[in-house]
């Protein structure tokens, strides 16, 4: 049973928008409040911590148990300008860190494709960015978390110390306690413009060959893949970008230039028009290659300006599948991949490339590693989208890869126990009151 402080909902989903579970909600406003409400629960209850959303599965669901929603716990705590270690509440969004750091010249070491991100969320997913192979992941960068247990303890977590429960905690898909707040460095920038160039690319071997070359002089590298181009080839459009050495440190408002005010019909998801919106997106991207200046948002977050695209993927959601290969695997692996994706005819408007670097991650359930990293969204068509990727899951496999929980929905337990090495060592830091639907599927399901 849960406490009367928790009310029944069923108005959460995850960003994929494939199951809409009951749950029984709390939105505390301080602190002490969420510690409370993970210490409250008897015997059969369960509680997870969640932020904004934007976890494409079921990482961020606990059907019929306990939701903690962060995001009115957005305070910022401390800071200090010489350093540039920032400490905040947990369920501050990357957005207004970033409002908050900008004007005093500095960035966020590591950042997701949005910043509708909170702070507790890209702790307990260990999110990465374009600059992984400079920057790894932004628990590389977590000096310390405050977690708060079900048993009423307050931790303070570090690294390399308290038995592992860093290591556990980041990365650690919000199991093991509430993360009440973090401490984490930011990085010194001049300005707040970056310095981009786009190359087209035709097959995967020179997407190989760019992204190498990148690497000495450009912190931030993405691909753009065309899954339907000449069966699988993979040409595409790879961006590289770097901060701008002057120039003003000015924080962008919010701009949402169209929002998706309904689910989109299933034709705008069929073959022919997603082949048409691929051929259209590398031809135009084709005709502005080369370098040019511009602000930090459409770089590093171009689907935050449409409001509400799930929507794009119909009634019956999406599914969103990233992969990462070792690099040997490679170039093999995800051309496989994408032969399989090509010939099924169920591509993506969005298919992003990109290889991670050799700096490792500190969680014990981190998903980057070393190698070649690919993330597709496929709209939900039911057996044959599972099939699909029941058959990339054999190539990942075989490739000696794993999958992103934040991004799934949907890989099996004995997939996720190949691809996560350390997953006996996290175990024993899960606490016992917190669960969510992807944790009991992988714990059960073979």
């Amino acid at each position: 049973m849960l406490p009367p402080s928790f009310h029944e909902t069923q108005a959460l989903r995850s960003w994929g928008r494939v199951t809409q579970p009951r749950q029984f909600v709390q939105k505390p406003a301080w602190l002490n409040q969420a510690a409370a409400a993970v210490t409250a629960l008897d015997h059969d209850g369960s509680v997870l911590p969640v932020g904004l959303g934007r976890s494409y599965g079921d990482t961020a669901l606990n059907p019929d148990g306990g939701v903690v929603v962060t995001s009115a716990l957005d305070r910022l705590i401390d800071f200090d300008a010489a350093t540039g270690v920032i400490h905040a509440e947990a369920g501050i969004s990357l957005g207004s860190l970033l409002a908050f750091l900008i004007p005093r010249g500095f960035f966020l070491p590591v950042t997701p494709g949005s910043q509708f991100v909170t702070l507790g969320g890209a702790i307990a997913n260990d999110v990465h960015g374009k600059n992984h192979h400079e920057a790894g992941t932004f628990g590389c960068w977590v000096e310390e978390i405050t977690l708060a247990r079900s048993d009423g303890t307050i931790q303070q977590l570090q690294p390399g110390r308290n038995d592992g429960f860093f290591a556990a905690t980041i990365g650690g898909l919000g199991l093991t306690g509430m993360i009440l707040s973090a401490r984490f460095k930011a990085i010194p920038i001049r300005s707040s413009l970056v310095e981009t160039e786009t190359i087209p690319f035709a097959n995967l071997a020179e997407f190989f060959a760019i992204a190498q070359e990148s690497e000495t002089s450009w912190p931030y590298t993405v691909s753009w893949i065309d899954c339907f181009g000449s069966r699988g080839a993979g040409r595409g459009l790879f961006s590289r970008a770097r901060h701008v050495l002057s120039g003003e440190l000015r924080a962008e408002a919010d701009a949402t230039r169209v929002s998706i005010p309904f689910e989109a019909p299933g034709i705008l998801l069929s073959k022919p028009v997603l082949q048409a919106f691929n051929a259209l997106y590398y031809t135009a991207g084709k005709r502005h290659r080369g370098t040019r200046k511009t602000s930090y948002k459409p770089f590093f977050y171009p689907l935050d300006a449409i409001g509400q695209w799930n929507l794009l993927y119909g009634r019956q959601g999406l599914y969103q599948y990233q992969s990462v290969v070792p690099p040997a695997a490679g170039p093999e692996a995800t051309a496989e991949m994408l032969r399989q994706i090509a010939a099924a005819g169920q591509g993506s408007f969005l298919a992003v490339l990109k290889t991670f670097g050799p700096r490792p991650s500190p969680g014990m359930l981190s998903f980057p590693q070393e190698g070649t990293t690919l993330a597709l969204d496929f709209p939900n068509r039911g057996e044959s989208t599972l099939a699909l990727l029941a058959r990339l899951d054999d190539i990942v496999r075989a490739a000696g890869g794993r999958l992103y929980p934040a991004k799934d929905g949907r890989m099996s337990g004995d997939l996720f126990r190949a691809g996560y090495p350390r997953l006996a060592e996290f175990e024993p830091h899960v606490d016992p009151k917190f669960s969510s639907a992807f944790w009991r599927r992988v714990k059960t399901a073979g």
